[in-house]
């Protein structure tokens, strides 16, 4: 019940009014290993995911086999929404645990459809799940942005400019591994190595597997 308080979904519910709602919408919990697929591409879905505690990614696999990563779920993020609010619409990604994962799926259709009661409480969940909505639109969006500079290094300053500016500090962590990052930004794993080597050489920045730190008034 703690856990699904502190996700975006139930910002505003109350512990009572959660253990009310919840018997409604039909939770199912899981658990996935890393690197464990827990939805495949068309798959057709009806609930939509929390994840509890862990992480996963949306990937999208193209005919012949490349993967582009669209985003990253974090614990208390939801996935999968728009779909599970769609009927019989197959999944053109997949979800997959970048870690070992805890997830609770819950019914769309019982979050969308308003009970004759018309509780105060479900009119909250329904407009959590629009803000939640447009927020992944906004996360899109900006993968778009990243990925528009047709240089890797104007992919990896666009995407790492962003980091810092969210994380309010020159030093911080991101969710992807170099092959991940590498299909989050569109261009080849070696490639994208090559070029913060050379970035690191040059002074611009000091990584770390997944940690950076970004330095100030370079000549970009």
């Amino acid at each position: 019940i703690q856990q699904l308080l502190n996700t975006n979904l139930f910002q505003g519910i109350s512990k009572e009014e959660l253990i009310l709602l919840l018997p409604c919408l039909k939770p199912v919990y899981k658990s996935y290993k890393k690197g464990e697929i827990i939805l495949n591409s068309g798959d057709i879905v009806s609930s939509l995911g929390i994840v509890l505690t862990g992480g996963v990614n949306i990937e999208y696999i193209d005919f012949w086999g490349n993967t582009s990563i669209l985003s990253h779920v974090f614990e208390s993020e939801i996935f999968a929404e728009t779909y599970a609010c769609l009927e019989n619409e197959p999944l053109v990604v997949q979800v997959r645990a970048t870690k070992d994962s805890h997830v609770v799926f819950l019914k769309a259709n019982n979050i969308i459809t308003m009970c004759p009661k018309g509780c105060r409480y479900h009119n909250k969940l329904i407009e959590n799940l629009l803000r939640v909505q447009a927020e992944k639109n906004l996360s899109l969006s900006k993968r778009i942005k990243h990925t528009s500079a047709k240089s890797i290094r104007g992919r990896l300053l666009s995407y790492l400019s962003e980091q810092a500016i969210k994380h309010q500090n020159q030093t911080f962590q991101i969710p992807f591994d170099r092959q991940q990052l590498a299909d989050y930004l569109g261009v080849e794993r070696s490639a994208l190595s090559n070029e913060l080597s050379k970035m690191e050489k040059e002074g611009m920045l000091e990584k770390k597997k997944n940690n950076f730190y970004l330095k100030e008034k370079v000549k970009l």
